[in-house]
């Protein structure tokens, strides 16, 4: 029995050093090494406070999104929870129904909407309103990101509010409690490993993105994504952009462990009393 389970893991031991420990180790390398000679270097990290007001720009846009995501993500999660099966089941494939167009287009078609001459300001004009700088803004940038992430958020919440046991609920209820008191007490508690998985699938693609920046932003929207991005294809410097890279998923696991240590004993599905 032991060795048939050796053999059923070898396919997940296999994907993760082909695509998660090898590429990690070509990272670190490329990380420490000098981009001439091939020796080993710390220079690349050594001056990684010349970006750190950009680190911080894109750490506070990703949690400023995410955190939206959570506010827009949480009632339509509770609200489809709540439905028929088969309205359950109609609503999931509208949330899916934009993640099976393409990333790129998704973002493209906000750019025709925001632009100045875009499908927005249009109809501001036909009104009499004078156009507004919708896009290459800091909001324009969470704009796209709470968009094209949204559903990562929808979706686990959703399946943890699905699991809550509708005895919980009415034992609250035959106790005395208010509505309000039941979410608060006995909903939002239960969900909580809900609000943190969702919080971490949108906040880790939100703070590498450069695509959402890059169309939608400005130049003073630049985040550490662009940054990496332009070291490979245009500064032609890739051990610094895996530098970068590497200090980019430090602080992603430092992020997301805070995140997960704030949940403390709520992420285990606890009822408050």
């Amino acid at each position: 029995m032991k060795n048939n389970n050796k053999l059923l893991a070898c396919p997940y031991i296999i994907w993760m050093v082909l695509f998660t420990i090898i590429p990690l180790g070509i990272v670190v390398y490329y990380a420490l090494t000098d981009s001439i000679t091939g020796q080993f270097t710390l220079s690349n990290l050594s001056g990684m406070g010349t970006y750190l007001p950009i680190f911080l720009r894109s750490i506070w846009l990703s949690l400023f999104a995410s955190l939206i995501c959570l506010i827009i993500g949480y009632p339509v999660a509770y609200f489809i929870a709540q439905c028929k099966p088969l309205t359950q089941r109609f609503l999931e494939m509208l949330i899916m129904l934009p993640m099976c167009m393409s990333f790129l287009l998704r973002t493209l078609a906000w750019v025709g909407m925001l632009e100045d001459t875009g499908i927005i300001n249009t109809l501001l004009q036909h009104i009499g309103i004078s156009p507004l700088p919708l896009i290459r803004t800091n909001g324009a940038v969470i704009l796209g990101m709470v968009y094209n992430y949204l559903p990562y958020m929808i979706l686990p919440l959703y399946a943890t509010i699905l699991k809550i046991d509708k005895r919980l609920i009415e034992a609250a209820e035959d106790l005395g409690c208010t509505p309000a008191q039941t979410f608060g007490k006995v909903v939002l508690p239960l969900s909580m490993p809900g609000i943190l998985s969702g919080m971490t699938m949108v906040f880790v693609p939100a703070v590498s993105t450069f695509y959402i920046s890059q169309k939608l932003g400005g130049t003073d929207t630049v985040l550490i994504g662009d940054v990496i991005e332009r070291q490979f294809k245009q500064g032609n410097n890739p051990n610094l952009g895996a530098a970068l890279s590497l200090v980019l998923m430090v602080l992603v696991f430092v992020c997301t462990g805070i995140m997960n240590r704030f949940g403390g004993d709520e992420a285990e599905g606890g009822v408050v009393v």
